[in-house]
């Protein structure tokens, strides 16, 4: 049987990992035992994804991204060049904590920029949008802005990525979608 996934061939595919249909691995990628990956991914050059770690569909990482053991990312995760995810609080090197990894979920629809850090044990809600060069130290809230070091919030954006102006009785239209959304208790919902 023909597998239903495109792999660079010098990229290393460990087994028992599970690869869905129209999945893209590029160049130089290294997939580890026991990983699930969903259909149609984009997985760029250089990308180290550990043992264990799970994508959801259509999850796209820019080059030059390791997703260590811990992380899972939802469907829609957009991932970009040269961020980080951590897995341990306190590395030593010479002290071992493969016991101590931290899970970070990164759930549907999040962006993340490139060379942003996410330091684990932080989930990223639904549509949130991590600045480039960002460095996440606490849980970001479904549509969330952030920005900056450490990364604090500075407003909140639309499931097709535009920023969200929301008006005095706390709505805002995207301008591409057209879409509404509500800003009450600061949680942001769509119409």
């Amino acid at each position: 049987m023909e597998k239903e996934f495109t792999a660079h061939e010098t990229a290393v595919i460990d087994s028992g990992c599970k690869i869905g249909k129209g999945t893209k691995i590029w160049h130089f990628t290294h997939i580890m035992p026991d990983c699930v990956i969903g259909t149609n991914c984009n997985i760029g050059q250089n990308v180290v994804v550990l043992p264990g770690v799970i994508l959801g569909n259509n999850v796209k990482i820019q080059n030059n991204v390791s997703v260590y053991t811990g992380v899972i990312c939802e469907d829609d995760v957009f991932l970009g060049p040269s961020m980080v995810f951590t897995n341990v609080v306190n590395p030593r090197s010479a002290i071992i904590r493969k016991d101590q990894y931290k899970k970070t979920i990164v759930k549907k629809g999040a962006t993340i920029g490139a060379n942003a850090t996410i330091v684990c044990g932080h989930d990223i809600g639904e549509y949130a949008f991590i600045g480039a060069g960002a460095v996440v130290t606490k849980s970001v809230p479904p549509y969330a802005l952030v920005v900056g070091n450490p990364a604090r919030q500075v407003g909140w954006m639309s499931e097709f990525g535009h920023r969200l102006h929301f008006d005095d009785k706390g709505q805002a239209e995207c301008p591409e979608s057209k879409e509404v959304y509500t800003l009450i208790n600061n949680q942001v919902s769509k119409k």
